[in-house]
């Protein structure tokens, strides 16, 4: 019976599930209600925090629950410039000022802001990660903005969808190397990637890997494989449409 190789063992995915045991809720914005349809709510922030595996810090901003007496807390990603005790506003008729969540509609062009949300209500879903920042480009008479995000990809997005205004904090993480792999090694511990050092294919014995073997480190064969290749051959390029450099001639849309 051969060796179950690792990318199999991969596939099952329980080997290699992140701890949840340090985990926050999903960082995005409140459930819409009135008040923000139609004005603002205002929140204070109490704590700034790290999350295990995430880049950027997140923010416990706490806001008066509309139905009770008693105030809620949410999760927001943390901005630069943000800091405890802050009050953030969040709603369609809210200042320009860092932290605060508006439509992208009612801001001016050329604000920067971030974790925009791709459809209206979807609570954040666009330049999340730290340091990253979009730019609002136009605005249309048909309830549509144009946006620039940090791909340099503009998109078209319902004027009613939610942004932070502001820069992610955590700006310049990746900038700082590693300098030993034990700092890496706690890395993809964090981020649940168990799988590491990861171990090129021809450096590994026959038994071990499709790719191993010979008398010197090379593959020997296509490494390309079709989609309905058996789990244990399922390696390299699984279903390429094509291989090799993209040579000039080719360029990219911007819009």
């Amino acid at each position: 019976m051969g060796k179950v190789i690792l990318p199999q063992r991969k596939g099952k995915g329980i080997a290699y599930r992140t701890k949840n045991s340090k985990r926050l809720p999903r960082p995005q914005y409140r459930q819409l209600d009135y008040s923000e349809r139609h004005g603002f709510v205002r929140g204070v922030v109490r704590e700034i925090i790290h999350e295990s595996g995430r880049g950027a810090p997140v923010a416990l901003v706490s806001f008066k629950d509309v139905h009770s007496s008693k105030r809620r807390t949410e999760i927001f990603i943390a901005c630069e410039g943000m800091y405890t005790g802050q009050y953030v506003y969040s709603g369609r008729k809210t200042e320009l000022g860092v932290g605060n969540i508006s439509q992208v509609g009612t801001l001016p062009e050329g604000t920067v802001i971030s974790n925009v949300e791709s459809t209206h209500a979807d609570r954040g879903r666009l330049a999340r990660s730290s340091g990253n920042s979009a730019i609002i480009v136009s605005h249309s008479g048909d309830g549509k903005t144009r946006i620039k995000l940090p791909s340099g990809h503009k998109k078209i997005l319902a004027s009613t969808c939610r942004a932070t205004i502001g820069i992610v904090a955590g700006g310049g993480r990746t900038e700082k190397p590693m300098l030993k792999a034990g700092a890496s090694y706690y890395k993809h511990k964090s981020k649940g990637k168990k799988n590491w050092p990861k171990v090129r294919g021809v450096a590994k014995n026959p038994v071990e890997h499709p790719h191993g073997g010979g008398n010197h480190q090379h593959v020997g064969k296509s490494t390309t494989v079709a989609r309905l290749t058996t789990p244990g051959r399922k390696v390299g390029l699984i279903a390429a449409r094509r291989t090799g450099r993209l040579r000039g001639g080719n360029k990219i849309r911007d819009d």
